[in-house]
C-alpha cells in the first residue's frame, strides 16, 4: 500500500496539480487527447509533382498497398480524397487535385477544396516552383494558415546528375535549394524542403517534422508526433519520450475509472487504457506489418520476423491483421488475462485487479519492451541506432 501511495504521489507531481482529484481529471484530460485529437494535413500542387507518393510515404505505405492513394503519369487525383493514418483516425491526410489543371482553375483552388478543413498546407513540385503555387501560398498566408514548400523526387535529380563528370551530391542539393528558395521570395522568402517520397530518411524530411512541431498549436504537437513516420533515430527517442511522460496520466485515468461503483467496470477500463496506450506506441515505432515490409523492400532485409521478440507487439500484429480495425482490436485484446499475461510477475500482484502502482509498472515495462524492438529493428535494417 506504501508503494502504490508514493507511486501516486508521484504521479500527482507529475501532473503539476496540488490534489489527487484535479491530478485525475488532468490525467483523463490528457488521455483523451492522446487518443482522440485530430489534424488534418493538405497535400496540393502541380499535377505530377507526387502528391500521392507522398501522401502513402508519410502514412508508411508503398503505393502498391491496397489502401494506398493511387499514382501514375497521368492526373490520378480528381476530388479531394482523405486518407486516415493507421492506428489514429483522428488524423488525416489530404491528397488535393493539382492545381492549375483543366479540373482546378487556380483563382478557385481554394474554393473548392473546402480551406477550412485543413490545419496546414505542404505545397508540392517535383520542379521549380510556379506561378500557381506562389499565389496559393499567398491565399493560404490571407488566412493566416501556415504552408510549406517542399520539393519532391530529390532522389530522381541526384541519379541524373550522377552520370555527369564531377558530380558532387552536396552540390546538387545546394543548387536544387537555392534555386527553389529564389522563385518563392515573393512569398517572403520561406524554406523550401528537399524530400524523396522513396527514401524519408535522407534530405530534409526531420527538419519539415521539427517546422510543424514548432509551428502547431500545442495540442495538435502530439497528433503529429504520433503519426509522423520514424525518419531518424531523434524522431524515435521523441515518440518513446512523448510516451514515458503520458505514463502517469494513463495511469491515473486508470485510477479515476476504479471509483466507478460498477462491479467489474474497474478491471475492464484498467485493461482497455492499458491495451489503448501499447496499440498507439505500435504504431507511432513503425512496428505495424505496413511500415515494417515497408521498410524491408527498401533495406532488402526481412525485418517482421524481429517482432517475434516482442509478446505486445505481436499479439498486437495477429489481431490487427484481421482487418477489425484499431479500436474493434482494443476491445478484443482488452481482457484481463491478456493485460495481466503480457509481462513476467504481474499476475500476483494485481490478482484482485489491477492497482495504481501495477498499471504504472505494466505501461513502463511495456513500453520498453516496443522500444527495444523498434531500436532492434533500425539496428537490424542498418539505419543509425543510439
Amino acid at each position: 500500500m506504501e508503494a502504490q501511495d508514493s507511486a501516486v504521489l508521484e504521479a500527482v507531481k507529475a501532473s503539476g496539480e496540488s490534489t489527487l482529484e484535479k491530478a485525475k481529471a488532468k490525467a483523463l484530460s490528457e488521455f483523451n487527447q492522446l487518443l482522440n485529437v485530430s489534424l488534418d494535413i493538405a497535400v496540393t500542387g502541380r499535377t505530377g509533382a507526387g502528391k500521392s507518393s507522398l501522401v502513402n510515404a508519410l502514412r508508411g505505405l508503398s503505393d502498391n498497398d491496397e489502401d494506398a492513394a493511387p499514382t501514375g503519369v497521368t492526373e490520378t487525383t480528381m476530388e479531394c480524397t482523405k486518407y486516415e493514418y493507421p492506428g489514429q483516425k483522428h488524423v488525416k491526410i489530404w491528397d488535393l487535385p493539382g492545381i492549375g489543371s483543366p479540373n482546378f482553375k487556380a483563382n478557385k483552388y481554394l474554393k473548392e477544396v473546402n480551406f477550412d478543413t485543413y490545419d496546414f498546407f505542404i505545397i508540392l513540385s517535383s520542379e521549380r516552383f510556379c506561378e500557381n503555387d506562389i499565389m496559393l501560398a499567398n491565399e493560404i498566408k490571407k488566412k493566416k494558415k501556415n504552408f510549406y514548400f517542399v520539393r519532391s523526387k530529390i532522389d530522381n535529380d541526384i541519379s541524373s546528375e550522377e552520370r555527369k563528370k564531377g558530380f558532387n551530391e552536396q552540390k546538387v542539393i545546394s543548387l536544387i535549394r537555392e534555386d527553389c528558395e529564389k522563385n518563392v521570395k515573393k512569398v517572403g522568402n520561406p524554406k523550401v524542403f528537399l524530400i524523396s517520397s522513396y527514401d524519408l530518411e535522407k534530405y530534409d524530411l526531420e527538419d519539415l517534422r521539427m517546422t510543424l512541431k514548432e509551428d502547431l498549436p500545442i495540442h495538435k504537437r502530439s497528433a503529429l508526433l504520433q503519426v509522423w513516420p520514424v525518419c531518424s533515430t531523434k524522431a524515435l527517442e521523441e515518440k518513446i519520450k512523448y510516451f514515458e511522460k503520458m505514463i502517469w496520466a494513463a495511469s491515473l485515468a486508470s485510477g479515476a475509472i476504479a471509483v466507478v461503483p460498477v462491479p467489474g467496470l474497474s478491471v475492464a477500463c484498467d485493461t482497455t487504457i492499458v491495451i489503448a496506450f501499447f496499440v498507439r506506441c505500435y504504431y507511432a515505432f513503425g512496428l505495424d506489418d505496413k511500415s515494417l515490409t515497408r521498410l524491408s523492400e527498401k533495406v532488402n532485409i526481412p525485418l517482421t520476423e524481429y517482432l517475434g521478440t516482442s509478446k505486445i507487439a505481436t499479439a498486437i500484429k495477429e489481431k490487427a491483421v484481421t482487418r477489425i480495425g484499431v479500436s474493434a482490436t482494443v476491445a478484443v485484446l482488452a481482457s484481463t488475462e491478456f493485460a495481466l499475461s503480457l509481462l513476467p510477475g504481474v499476475g500476483s500482484v494485481a490478482a484482485a485487479g489491477l492497482s495504481f502502482a501495477t498499471t504504472q509498472y505494466l505501461l513502463s515495462e511495456g513500453l520498453k519492451d516496443l522500444a527495444n524492438t523498434a531500436w532492434e529493428i533500425r539496428k537490424k535494417a542498418g539505419l543509425d541506432t543510439i
